[in-house]
């Protein structure tokens, strides 16, 4: 079932995955190349409508071939970098809005000018990956990150979710996430504290990943760790397995802003130069020895298929 979307310069690409394990920092470090033009989470509930010009109610949308109608024109046009002017305005609500129109207009225009291959970062499109795979061609890379890293960083931004939308969405529930149904009903059914939330939504987000291992052997997987410690070899890999160029910048570019000169944490998750050695493992200073054990055992056994007992 493949309908491609390809440009003339390849293939598009999916950055996917867990969120916070390093999407914008994979994404924008591919982006740097002159031939990928950078899509920042289109599918996210807030997405700017000219880029992708549909309505997207719940966190996480899941797009299978029996929904998949309304997405396929507005995903062909943001693949070929046909931007949506008139969606655009229309959901502008303030002057900085209208400016952001013009912004992606513009950026749009330019891609398409230099034939850019489009690059979808969007964790957000975690449960809809096989479908951009298999529909537009795209390649994918999926990346995986520790469970107690991830409730750290969610614990650092107070970040919570509305597991209502996962109920709402019952092709999702049917094909993806079965055996969670009565875990997501009881954290729908009532708030609770951003740990536990954290500990749910790994396992729904990393399991739905080690089915796509399972299955998409031609995937590009990478752990946060893995690229933290050894970042060069790690894009390298990267790089060459999406049919991006290495070049010497690049290589130079990526040690500057993962050096031990960079701080190991930011305030502003939007800062990419970090210390990425460093950084492994600040959830350990974060997070209480209660909540380190609470969440190995809340992610227990799913956390084995992808990490050792020496990683906590």
């Amino acid at each position: 079932m493949t309908n491609p979307a390809r440009t003339a310069s390849g293939r598009p690409i999916l950055v996917t995955g867990s969120h916070r394990s390093g999407s914008t920092w994979v994404g924008k470090t591919l982006a740097n190349a002159p031939e990928v033009g950078y899509v920042r989470e289109p599918f996210g509930v807030h997405h700017r409508r000219g880029v992708l010009d549909v309505d997207f109610p719940y966190w996480f949308p899941y797009i299978c071939p029996e929904n998949e109608a309304p997405y396929l024109a507005p995903m062909r046009d943001m693949l070929a970098f046909r931007y949506r002017t008139g969606a655009g305005l229309a959901s502008a609500r303030s002057p900085r809005d209208i400016a952001l129109v013009m912004h992606d207009r513009m950026e749009f225009t330019r891609f398409r000018r230099r034939r850019a291959r489009p690059l979808l970062k969007d964790p957000i499109a975690v449960f809809s990956a096989e479908w951009i795979a298999d529909r537009f061609d795209a390649q994918v890379i999926a990346l995986i990150r520790h469970p107690a890293a991830f409730a750290s960083s969610l614990k650092k931004y107070d970040w919570t979710h509305p597991f209502g939308d996962f109920l709402a969405q019952p092709l999702l529930m049917r094909d993806l996430l079965t055996s969670y149904t009565d875990d997501v009903e009881r954290l729908a059914g009532k708030e609770h504290e951003v740990v536990d939330q954290a500990i749910l939504l790994w396992n729904l987000i990393h399991a739905a990943i080690e089915t796509y291992r399972e299955r998409r052997k031609d995937w590009f997987f990478a752990r946060h760790e893995d690229l933290s410690r050894e970042p060069v070899e790690g894009f390298r890999s990267m790089f060459a397995s999406v049919g991006v160029p290495f070049f010497t910048e690049t290589e130079r570019a990526i040690a500057r802003s993962t050096g031990s000169d960079n701080p190991a944490e930011v305030t502003d998750a939007g800062v990419l130069a970090r210390d990425s050695r460093a950084g492994i493992w600040t959830w350990k200073a974060r997070l209480s020895p209660e909540e380190i054990e609470r969440v190995r055992t809340g992610t227990d056994p799913l956390w084995r298929s992808f990490y050792a007992d020496e990683d906590w």
